[in-house]
């Protein structure tokens, strides 16, 4: 028996090859073979659906219509819009995964993006917070002492500590943490699990919180919930760094990934292993975690225009 992938393809197969149905042969895949993760999958989509329209007055209906110059054009388009370069560069990005998937299932025989080349954008170095900006989290006062204010300074903490995204913060269970292990299971992008592992005293305020929570919201399976027991969302957890860390930082940017940064920052500081780093951020690339090491250089030279002596004296 034909599976729903394969179905589509023979049904579309014995028919010339529209743009539309092209997509949603591609929406298959990424959703139901590769598993990528909705908003990943509603990205690639939004952008493939936007060259679709942008073809559409230019009268073009099939794939084997579409060539290198068409996809120029549509760049230029959103570039000449103001759009930036780096947004241009990922719904370019999308073309390219599009148009490969479609070469590897002998639909399309030519390589539409060979002569397309992606819009330079300057390198932006992550932004991070300082040490000591990040200490007043454990400060006394910052955090208010009801329910909601424990399970923020908590929130705030374990992203600290662990680098993790904020989707996989919304995501943690009570089972992630083992507390007696001193770990916390992490189910991060395409379903991939990591352990990370965790200090004593952050061990004890996840056992502090998880008592806390029972008595105010009752049982939940999920490890941080809202005032009703439900749980948390990514957007929530946004909502909660912008609400205290602009009191304890002048970071250029607030938001959840600047904790991952400053995470991955300060442990190089520190002379940790890029190698290591690399899987506890669940990096699947080395390159990825490599720009870090370009943030530490940048410390390192600012330490020195400051402190070495013969600086000092010009």
């Amino acid at each position: 028996m034909l599976n729903f992938f394969n179905q589509r393809f023979f049904f579309v197969s014995l028919h010339p090859m529209s743009i539309d149905q092209a997509i949603a042969l591609f929406h298959d895949y990424i959703a139901h073979e590769r598993r990528m993760a909705a908003g990943t999958v509603d990205n690639y989509l939004s952008d493939l659906r936007d060259f679709a329209a942008y073809l559409q007055p230019l009268e073009i209906g099939s794939l084997d219509e579409i060539t290198s110059r068409e996809v120029r054009q549509w760049q230029m388009h959103h570039l000449d819009r103001g759009e930036a370069a780096g947004t241009v560069k990922r719904r370019l990005s999308s073309l390219s995964s599009f148009f490969r998937f479609l070469r590897r299932r002998g639909l399309i025989e030519a390589d539409v993006m060979a002569k397309v080349s992606a819009p330079r954008q300057p390198k932006r170095l992550p932004v991070f917070f300082k040490e000591g900006e990040l200490e007043h989290l454990y400060d006394e006062g910052i955090f208010p002492t009801d329910f909601l204010g424990r399970r923020d300074a908590l929130m705030l903490r374990l992203l600290y500590e662990t680098g993790i995204r904020r989707s996989e913060l919304a995501g943690l269970t009570e089972a992630s943490a083992d507390l007696s292990a001193l770990t916390l299971k992490v189910l991060g992008k395409r379903n991939k699990e990591r352990v990370i592992p965790i200090e004593p005293e952050l061990a004890r305020n996840i056992s502090d919180y998880l008592a806390l929570k029972h008595q105010e919201t009752g049982d939940s399976q999920w490890l941080f919930v809202n005032g009703k027991g439900k749980p948390i969302t990514p957007q929530e957890v946004y909502r909660v760094v912008k609400k205290y860390m602009p009191a304890l930082s002048n970071a250029d940017r607030i938001s959840p990934h600047v904790f991952r940064h400053s995470f991955a920052t300060h442990i190089l500081n520190e002379g940790g292993n890029i190698q290591a780093i690399k899987e506890l951020l669940g990096h699947a690339d080395l390159a990825t975690t490599e720009v870090y090491t370009h943030v530490t250089r940048e410390h390192l030279k600012e330490v020195y225009r400051h402190a070495h002596p013969r600086n000092k004296r010009q």
